[in-house]
C-alpha cells in the first residue's frame, strides 16, 4: 500500500466518521486508529509475546525466544514487501536494533535484568528478538511522523539535540560506575524542547502538543508494554517480585530513551523539523492543496 493509497483511505474513514459522530469524537476515533496503525509492528510483537506465553510448551522442539525472533524477522520482511515501511524507515529501525542490542548486552551483564528462558538465537545471554523490541520503537517513531504528517516547530539547535541524546545514552551505561545524572537530563529535555510543538494532522485540521508532553505519554505506553513483558516472564528485572509492577523509575528511563529514539530518526531524515513557524505554515498550505 503506497502513501497515496493510505491517505485516500484515511480521508474516506475520516469522512465516514464525521458523518456519523460529533466532530470531537470523530477526531478522537481517528487519532486512536492512526496511533494503532503507527505502532503496528510493536503491537504485533506484543501480541506474539502474550500468545507464545499462553500456548508454548517446554518440550516443543523450537524455543519460545527463537519463535519470537523468527516472527520478528518475518514481520519486518512483510512490512517492507508490502511497503508498510519504507527503506528509509528500515535504516532508522536498523540503527535502533544495533544501539538497543548493545544496551541489552551491557545491562544483562550488569545484572539489571535477565532473560530466563533458553534459546538457540541467544548471544551473550541476550535473545536476538530483544533488538526488535527497540526496533519496534523506531518503527513507531518513523511511521507516526509519516502517518500524522508531523512537523516539529520551533526545533532547537540540531547539534544540541544530538549532544543531549548522546549524554542520555551514555548515562544509561555510565551510571553503573559514576553518579547518575538523570535528574539533570530531565531538566535538559524540558529546557531544550520546552518550546517545541509537535504539529500533527488527524484528518484535515492540524493539532499540536508540547514535545515533552508527547514524550511522557509515549513513555507511559511503553511502561505498560514493559509490564506485559515482565508479567509473561519474557524478561525479569533484578529484585522484582513476581506479580509486581515495573518500577516507576523505568518510566523515567523510557522518557529519556525516547529522546534518543527521536534524535536517531532525525539523523536519517530531517524533513519534519522546522526552525521557524513560517515553515510550518507553508507545509500546512501544501497539505491543503493536496
Amino acid at each position: 500500500m503506497t502513501s497515496t493509497d493510505t491517505r485516500s483511505l484515511e480521508h474516506r474513514m475520516g469522512d465516514w466518521a464525521r458523518a456519523r459522530l460529533p466532530f470531537a469524537v470523530a477526531e478522537l476515533v481517528m487519532f486512536v486508529l492512526k496511533q494503532g496503525w503507527a505502532c503496528l509492528f510493536g503491537g504485533l510483537l506484543l501480541l506474539a509475546i502474550i500468545g507464545t506465553k499462553l500456548i508454548w510448551q517446554p518440550d516443543w522442539p523450537l524455543h519460545r525466544y527463537d519463535a519470537l525472533f523468527l516472527f520478528a524477522i518475518a514481520t519486518q520482511v512483510v512490512f517492507l514487501w508490502t511497503k508498510l515501511e519504507t527503506w528509509e524507515e528500515a535504516r532508522v529501525i536498523l540503527l535502533f536494533h544495533l544501539t538497543g542490542t548493545a544496551m541489552e548486552w551491557f545491562k544483562v551483564h550488569a545484572g539489571s535484568w535477565a532473560y530466563p528462558e533458553p534459546g538457540i538465537f541467544k548471544l551473550m545471554g541476550v535473545p536476538l528478538f530483544s533488538g526488535f523490541m527497540y526496533a519496534a520503537v523506531g518503527s513507531y517513531m518513523a511511521r507516526v511522523i509519516r502517518v500524522f504528517d508531523m512537523r516539529f516547530a520551533p526545533y532547537p539547535s540540531f547539534p544540541l539535540t544530538v549532544a543531549l541524546a548522546v549524554a542520555i545514552y551514555v548515562n544509561f551505561f555510565a551510571h553503573h560506575f559514576l553518579p547518575d545524572i538523570r535528574l539533570a537530563l530531565f531538566v535538559a529535555t524540558v529546557a531544550l524542547y520546552g518550546r517545541t510543538r509537535i504539529w500533527f494532522r488527524i484528518h484535515d485540521r492540524h493539532w499540536w502538543m508540547p514535545l515533552p508532553v508527547a514524550a511522557f505519554l509515549s513513555a507511559l505506553a511503553l511502561w505498560v508494554a514493559e509490564n506485559v513483558g515482565t508479567a509473561t516472564g519474557t524478561w525479569i528485572y533484578s529484585g522484582q517480585v513476581t506479580g509486581e509492577l515495573v518500577s516507576l523509575a523505568k518510566l523515567g528511563s523510557w522518557y529519556l530513551l525516547l529522546y534518543v529514539a527521536f534524535v536517531t530518526v532525525t539523523l536519517v531524515t530531517r524533513r519534519a523539523l522546522s526552525s521557524q513557524a513560517t515553515d510550518l505554515g507553508h507545509h500546512r498550505q501544501d497539505l491543503a492543496k493536496s
